[in-house]
């Protein structure tokens, strides 16, 4: 597995993500590297973000390569969005020429973050029975694919 890199700054004046861990992969539990961090406006944290480093069928199928979170008393101020677009450059710096973002098809907030980024909807997939997402509940995943190139374009306007 390629080392970790070190993000550098990542904030847009306001928000800010800050590295809070790594984790390695493992070939065996087939997981990915990862990035960890916390949403900060100024000393808040408002939520958080997981950049997954890697790619393999769970990864493209089911978790994506980003995972965010915003906390609900700071929802509706595009914080997911925002954030995501700060990690657009590290993640161009990971190699990755697109990402794969997935979401609950009833997440209306997370669809809308992903469309306003620029992903396109692959499919809404069915979750096999196997997959601890279906064990914890969930029954199924909607696939979004966002292209880097178009996607740090677009937000440099």
């Amino acid at each position: 597995m390629p080392p970790f890199l070190a993000p550098g700054s990542l904030s847009d004046g306001e928000l800010a993500l800050r590295l809070t861990a790594t984790v390695p992969g493992n070939d065996t539990a087939c997981t990915v590297p990862t990035y960890r961090f916390d949403l900060r406006l100024g000393e808040q944290t408002v939520g958080g973000l997981r950049f997954r480093a890697g790619s393999n069928d769970d990864i493209v199928l089911y978790a994506g390569n980003l995972g965010y979170n915003v906390d609900p008393e700071f929802r509706g101020h595009r914080f997911a969005e925002r954030a995501c677009r700060l990690l657009l450059p590290f993640a161009v710096r990971h190699g990755f020429q697109h990402l794969w973002i997935t979401c609950d098809p009833e997440n209306t907030a997370s669809r809308l973050t992903c469309e306003r980024l620029g992903a396109e909807l692959v499919e809404i997939i069915t979750l096999p029975e196997w997959l601890d997402m279906y064990q914890d509940g969930e029954r199924a995943k909607c696939r979004y694919r966002l292209d880097l190139f178009t996607a740090t374009t677009r937000s440099r306007r």
